[in-house]
């Protein structure tokens, strides 16, 4: 993994591959190396003729860890993924963010829509706009002395997430605690970028994608059926269907 510095905070990222740039952008308690390449993201798209760049977002794998929530929130990643393009010299490329990663995704395309090629927003529907819950359950389940102790399940499977991980919890929960801005679907609509929506059909933390689709001008839906949240990020069918849409987007 390579550094560099984001506005003081040091971030690490991957860079292989030649052609066409394509940045992912990975989920919340995951990392580059679990997100995309555990998974063979970035094996597939290399293979594809893509150059992959994946980044450690702020308080996650390798990279910088920050306890206050203040200096987290997606618009904020968002800028972490702009100064990585600044500092590979990327004018522009394709973009794909899973759960938290497509909220900082969207984020990317509304804030500076030119140095966005395309965008796949995957593990994340209308929840992009109707937000996913409270954090508070999450945070504390990661401060918690033990997961056992951890009542709420959908909180437990993110402690357990982030063991498994090996994250700095406390970085996380204050991650959880400011990173799940609503984006409005007036602000989204306004989007003129090729999208693709990918949501798995048993997947109750993303909300529907057809509905995210349908406020998105010409935005694309791509159905991963049979799979959950997690099992999702290294479907077949969704690398299939992110292959067939970057062959065909402008």
């Amino acid at each position: 993994m390579q550094r560099f510095d984001s506005d003081g905070v040091t971030l690490s990222f991957l860079d292989e591959g030649a052609g066409d740039p394509i940045l992912l952008i990975h989920g919340f308690a995951s990392n580059s190396t679990v997100n995309w390449r555990n998974t063979n993201w970035v094996k597939t798209l290399i293979g594809a003729g893509f150059r992959v760049i994946a980044f450690d977002n702020r308080g996650h794998g390798q990279s910088e860890k920050l306890y206050d929530p203040a200096q987290y929130g997606a618009p904020t990643m968002a800028e972490d993924a702009l100064r990585l393009l600044d500092h590979l010299g990327i004018e522009r490329a394709d973009v794909m963010g899973f759960s938290m990663g497509a909220r900082i995704a969207a984020f990317l395309t509304l804030a500076h829509p030119e140095r966005v090629r395309s965008a796949i927003f995957a593990g994340l529907g209308i929840n992009m706009v109707r937000g996913v819950g409270a954090p508070e359950p999450i945070a504390a389940a990661l401060e918690a002395p033990n997961a056992e102790d951890v009542k709420n399940d959908a909180a437990r499977s993110f402690r357990v997430f982030a063991e498994q991980t090996r994250s700095d919890r406390r970085a996380l929960a204050a991650c959880i605690r400011s990173s799940r801005d609503k984006i409005a679907a007036e602000e989204l609509a306004k989007i003129s970028r090729p999208i693709l929506i990918a949501v798995g059909t048993d997947d109750v933390i993303a909300g529907s994608g057809p509905e995210l689709a349908a406020i998105i001008p010409g935005a694309e839906f791509l159905e991963i059926v049979g799979r959950d949240h997690m099992k999702s990020v290294g479907d077949l069918s969704y690398k299939k269907g992110v292959l067939d849409f970057l062959s065909r987007r402008h």
